[in-house]
C-alpha cells in the first residue's frame, strides 16, 4: 500500500513539472523552470512584458532578444505557453546553398600552360 501511494504521489510531481507555463502570467521563477530559460532570458521576458501583454507567439519572438522561431518551438515543447497557446508555426526552412556550377572537364584537367 505505501508502494502505491508513492508511486502516485511521484507521478503527481512529474506530472506538475509538466505543467504548462504562460508567458503571460509567470514570475521569474516560474519561467525558469521551462528548460533552456535562464535568469537572462526570464528577464529579459519580463522586461519586456512590461510594456504590455504579449498577443501571440509572433509577438514574443518579435519583442525580446533570444527567442527565435526556433528556440519558440523549444520553449513551447518544454511547456511555455502565450495566453495558454502552443507554438505551432513551422521552423523556418534553412537556406538553399548555391550550386556548383562546374563540369568535370574543367575540374578533372589541369589549366594549360602555353
Amino acid at each position: 500500500m505505501f508502494r502505491i501511494l508513492a508511486a502516485l504521489i511521484l507521478a503527481a510531481f512529474a506530472f506538475a513539472a509538466q505543467a504548462a507555463v504562460d508567458v503571460n502570467k509567470a514570475n521569474q521563477a516560474e519561467l525558469e523552470t521551462v528548460k533552456g530559460i535562464g535568469p537572462g532570458l526570464s528577464s529579459k521576458i519580463l522586461d519586456a512584458r512590461k510594456t504590455g501583454a504579449f498577443k501571440d507567439w509572433n509577438d514574443l519572438v518579435e519583442r525580446v532578444g533570444g527567442v527565435g522561431p526556433g528556440n519558440a518551438a523549444k520553449f513551447s515543447q518544454a511547456g511555455l505557453t502565450v495566453n495558454d497557446v502552443a507554438y505551432s508555426a513551422a521552423p523556418a526552412p534553412a537556406a538553399d546553398k548555391p550550386a556548383r556550377k562546374a563540369t568535370k572537364a574543367a575540374d578533372a584537367a589541369p589549366a594549360k600552360r602555353p
